[in-house]
């Protein structure tokens, strides 16, 4: 018999209205394609796949697929400076793209139109930060996105394992001065994702505003220009990838034997907590995050 008291020490679920339940893709763009695809095979991502129509490439390690956009027609990349990869579309993998996209529309998001071709998906994306897309895949467990509109890469492993088990952990988000509370707002609002208590850090920058998603699965943080910053130095945009790891030594090290250099401060956390690689082609860095597992 269910009594009352059960009913007040009952724990309730965290909201979750658009059926969230982890990142399908991150996409970066890019006019310089092969550059950009070197340094993530040094990160361990493979490439596996390319589309049918356009310049753009499926990277893969483990569960995190990476796609790499050159198609001459988006605007985005021809807006990119000098070449440098832009971190512009994160996709979240939902119940239902359509619904999920309706409701972010009938909260005030503003829809990205899309130039789906023939017998090619449409995926429902609205405005980010800066130039930036959130994207809405609900093709995700028997069927894919990429079953549809890309040719793997023949003779490839298209499920190659991940280097030292690393996973998508989160992503940093640049904002611009005292504008925290207007992003915490808005992911809150229009996500339902929950702000993480200042005393509860993760990675190696003490600083921002962390948010988790509402399936739990990934993070997201809010950073502030500093106050001597110019105005120009602080545009809003996605920033950089967190990546997962059991043990972030043993990470560094076997990225170190392929490569891969790392940030040394005494402002970053010791190298158990998390590392940060440095930035490549003027734009393009990763921060490793311990995860437990």
């Amino acid at each position: 018999m269910r009594t009352e008291s059960n009913d007040r020490e009952s724990i309730p679920e965290l909201p979750n209205r658009l059926g969230i339940e982890g990142v399908e893709f991150i996409e970066y763009t890019t006019s310089r394609p092969q550059a950009l695809g070197q340094v993530l095979e040094q990160m361990g991502f493979r490439p596996v796949a390319r589309h049918r129509s356009r310049e753009v490439t499926l990277y893969r390690q483990g569960t995190m697929n990476l796609i790499v956009n050159a198609h001459h027609e988006d605007a985005r990349v021809e807006a990119s400076q000098d070449g440098q990869p832009v971190l512009s579309a994160v996709a979240f993998r939902v119940r239902d793209a359509l619904k999920a996209h309706t409701r972010c529309l009938d909260l005030g998001a503003w829809s990205v139109p899309s130039h789906a071709q023939a017998m090619e998906l449409h995926i429902p994306a609205i405005h980010g930060p800066g130039s930036s897309r959130f994207y809405f895949v609900d093709r995700w467990r028997e069927f894919s996105i990429y079953d549809i509109d890309f040719n793997p890469i023949p003779t490839v492993d298209t499920q190659p394992q991940a280097l030292e088990g690393m996973s998508y952990f989160g992503v940093v988000q640049y904002i611009g001065a005292q504008r925290s509370a207007d992003w915490l707002t808005y992911f809150e609002h229009m996500f339902d994702f929950t702000p993480i208590p200042d005393q509860e850090r993760f990675g190696i920058l003490p600083k921002g505003k962390l948010m988790r998603s509402p399936c739990g699965q990934f993070l997201w943080q809010l950073i502030e220009p500093e106050p001597w910053m110019d105005a120009e130095d602080s545009g809003e945009c996605l920033q950089r990838i967190g990546l997962g790891v059991a043990d972030v030594g043993r990470a560094v090290h076997a990225l170190k034997a392929r490569g891969v250099e790392f940030v040394e401060s005494s402002r970053l956390h010791p190298e158990d907590r998390g590392a940060l690689t440095r930035s490549v082609l003027g734009s393009v860095a990763f921060e490793l995050v311990h995860q437990g597992r």
